[in-house]
């Protein structure tokens, strides 16, 4: 923000961020999950190992929940004054 980025700018690119982050750990996971089905297929019950309901489901929750969890810290940094932030330095 002391450069010249608006408090819009600055919660776009931290939410951004996450955001990919969060779905790279989503693909991983979700390949992990597919690659793992027949050791856990006999735990499952009431659904298929690949229902893809249950995957996209999932895969919602997660990003959701990871958008919401930075939702605070980009809040939070689009609210710094830059004199603030450069006095603390």
């Amino acid at each position: 923000m002391a450069l010249g980025a608006q408090p819009g700018q600055v919660r776009g690119m931290i939410l951004r961020e996450s955001a990919w982050l969060a779905i790279a750990g989503i693909v991983v996971g979700v390949g992990a999950a597919l690659g793992l089905t027949r050791l856990v297929k006999s735990m499952l019950y009431g659904i298929q190992p690949y229902d893809p309901l249950t995957m996209v489901g999932g895969v919602l929750i997660l990003l959701a929940v990871a958008l919401a969890a930075s939702w605070i810290p980009a809040r939070r940094a689009a609210s710094v004054q830059p004199m603030q932030a450069l006095r603390h330095e």
